[in-house]
């Protein structure tokens, strides 16, 4: 019985020394972002623009102290976001041009703080438009802008926001979604009056 009793103990011992057990972190995950379909309405209104939408967003007239007519924001939702959309007229006096283009680009330059680049092309657009477009790389709220004019009576500036303070390298699908649903946006830009 004493033999039986040393190999049982030797067996114990050497079955529980052979199992290693090592626990490893889990690694840190993104957020599921689920992306809405890119199905489009058509903005109705009584505005001097009109264009084609996100079915996923919603129009809210924007309520900003500082909101002028025709202000608005097309909100996402489901992702967090929204494009703000500033309207001014320009009458045919292109002083009122110039300063609401220096203006645009004063506003895209406040992102320069956190901003790692930025880049600003003329794009010519299938319509025929062109528009002018600010992409702003880094810990940004707003990873692209855009303003559009006919020159002599519209300008339309608009920026894409991001609600959420989540690092942007998880965020990289929600941005190029609503870069694509801008582009949409300017594509099917038409000026009512």
């Amino acid at each position: 019985m004493k033999s039986f009793l040393i190999i049982f103990l030797l067996a114990l011992t050497i079955s529980c020394g052979n199992k290693s057990t090592v626990y490893y972190p889990k690694p840190k995950g993104f957020e599921r972002i689920d992306l809405p379909k890119q199905e489009y309405q058509v903005l109705k209104g009584n505005y001097p623009y009109t264009f084609e939408y996100s079915k996923a967003a919603v129009i809210i007239p924007d309520k900003t102290k500082d909101a002028e007519p025709y202000w608005i924001l097309v909100e996402y939702p489901t992702l967090n976001a929204k494009i703000q959309f500033t309207y001014k007229p320009i009458e045919g006096d292109l002083t009122k041009l110039d300063k609401h283009v220096a203006d645009a680009y004063k506003l895209a330059s406040k992102h320069q703080v956190r901003a790692t680049a930025q880049r600003e092309q003329v794009v010519q657009l299938k319509n025929g438009k062109k528009v002018v477009i600010i992409e702003i790389d880094g810990e940004v709220p707003s990873h692209f802008q855009f303003y559009a004019t006919d020159t002599s009576k519209h300008f339309l500036r608009g920026a894409v926001y991001l609600n959420a303070a989540t690092m942007n390298d998880s965020l990289q699908p929600v941005v190029d979604y609503l870069k694509a649903d801008s582009r949409r946006i300017l594509e099917t830009l038409k000026w009512n009056r």
